[in-house]
């Protein structure tokens, strides 16, 4: 498959759920905070679009496994951090290979690019290049990925990515775990195959201060906005000791400008027929 050809992308929603895996560890000891999840955040944001949910795995090969499993089939747009390198701790792709069923093959054209990566820091060191040297040949582990992969092309070192499509739509995109490499990647990934998707202001958030509230007075108003208007969701965010407001909820709506809009108008009605009290308004 040519890397720069869209993968079989049928997304379940216009719209699809986009989500991340992060894999290590390292994440879940506490000897590295993960920098991904606010990454994608960003990236999706400034397309109009935003994350649904986000996997911490460990590095167990079954809980890896069973994980891409579910993604895969799920339709979703997925972003996988970590683990895609050939030392004994990584397992990413071969857990890839086994949540699709295909065998593992090495990629002629990430094989082409590790290879050029060699030769280049051979040169670098003065010293000839030697592809049969046994660390040269262990390199190329690093291409080796499931059947019918696209590459990812990593600008920081060559050391490709790679991409599988899932049977139901939607696609799995595995980065390594250094963010320097990772973030070009997943950027280029949605400007390669999503960039349709991007929407201008296709999200917004509108929310206000309750002082003194508690949120199952209000639950039923929540659940009316949300029966109400189709493509709502509405959040309720206490908090007991806010250095400037004290006791509150941050009460509010997301969705699409349009109809976000209306439902917040019927928020501000609701919680103003129980005699609210209300503080700042906030917009995002």
């Amino acid at each position: 498959m040519n890397p720069h050809q869209p993968l079989p992308f049928q997304p379940l929603e216009t719209p699809p759920r986009f989500g991340i895996i992060i894999i290590g560890d390292e994440i879940l000891s506490g000897k590295r905070a993960d920098k991904h999840l606010p990454k994608l955040i960003e990236l999706l944001g400034a397309r109009g679009l935003q994350p649904d949910f986000a996997d911490y795995v460990g590095d167990s090969p079954a809980r890896i496994t069973a994980t891409l499993q579910r993604a895969f089939a799920s339709g979703d747009v997925v972003f996988s951090c970590g683990g895609i390198g050939a030392t004994p701790d990584d397992h990413t792709r071969q857990c890839a290979a086994a949540a699709l069923t295909r065998p593992l093959q090495l990629h002629p054209e990430a094989a082409a690019l590790i290879r050029q990566r060699m030769q280049e820091l051979a040169l670098e060191k003065g010293i000839a290049y030697e592809p049969e040297r046994d660390d040269n040949r262990h390199r190329l582990n690093m291409g080796v990925f499931p059947e019918g992969a696209s590459i990812i092309p990593n600008p920081y070192n060559r050391i490709a990515g790679f991409s599988c499509a899932g049977p139901n739509g939607g696609g799995v995109h595995f980065v390594p775990g250094f963010p320097v490499m990772a973030w070009p990647m997943m950027e280029w990934v949605l400007d390669t195959y999503y960039a349709h998707l991007a929407q201008e202001k296709a999200y917004v958030e509108r929310s206000v201060i309750v002082f003194g509230a508690m949120e199952a007075a209000l639950t039923p108003l929540m659940e009316a906005i949300e029966a109400n208007f189709a493509g709502v969701r509405i959040f309720s965010l206490p908090s007991v000791d806010h250095p400037e407001f004290g006791r509150h909820i941050e009460l509010g709506v997301k969705g699409t400008p349009a109809v976000t809009t209306e439902a917040y108008t019927a928020l501000l009605a609701g919680l103003r027929q129980v005699d609210a009290k209300l503080g700042p308004e906030l917009v995002r």
